[in-house]
């Protein structure tokens, strides 16, 4: 499932969702991502409630569900025809830009002494895209 990457350079990132971190999910994932494993009982522990460290919950998610209802699907494969054209569609500058946005939420939680993030850096620091009409990023529309 990692493709295009080399896997030494891949980190795999998840929530503590007790799906997500039982023992054979877990030893799987140690096994594919040695060291680079951040999850609750992961090589790093996953922040708790931390939506705000995600791109999936903080951008995609959203993201996501506005794009793919245009085409107002109709069944469940339409709507699964619908979700993997857009992510396919998603621009290189929109997931740069997203990872530039998460690298400094990740500089924002760890300068705050790891506590969570202010209102104050999604509504001045971290303008991802001004030429792209956003419909979920962050705690504000931008």
């Amino acid at each position: 499932f990692v493709l295009d990457y080399e896997k030494e350079e891949v980190w795999f990132q998840q929530d503590g969702a007790t799906a997500h971190t039982a023992r054979r999910s877990m030893e799987m994932l140690r096994e594919l991502f040695p060291g680079r494993l951040v999850s609750l009982r992961g090589d790093i522990s996953w922040p708790p409630r931390s939506p705000d460290l995600s791109p999936c919950d903080f951008f995609l998610w959203g993201y996501l569900k506005a794009e793919v209802y245009k085409h107002r699907p109709r069944t469940l494969q339409e709507l699964k025809d619908a979700i993997r054209q857009e992510v396919a569609a998603i621009p290189r500058e929109v997931t740069r830009r997203t990872m530039e946005n998460f690298r400094e939420r990740l500089r924002e939680c760890l300068n705050n002494g790891r506590h969570h993030l202010s209102d104050i850096i999604f509504k001045t620091k971290l303008s991802v895209l001004s030429d792209v009409k956003w419909h979920h990023i962050g705690y504000s529309q931008i």
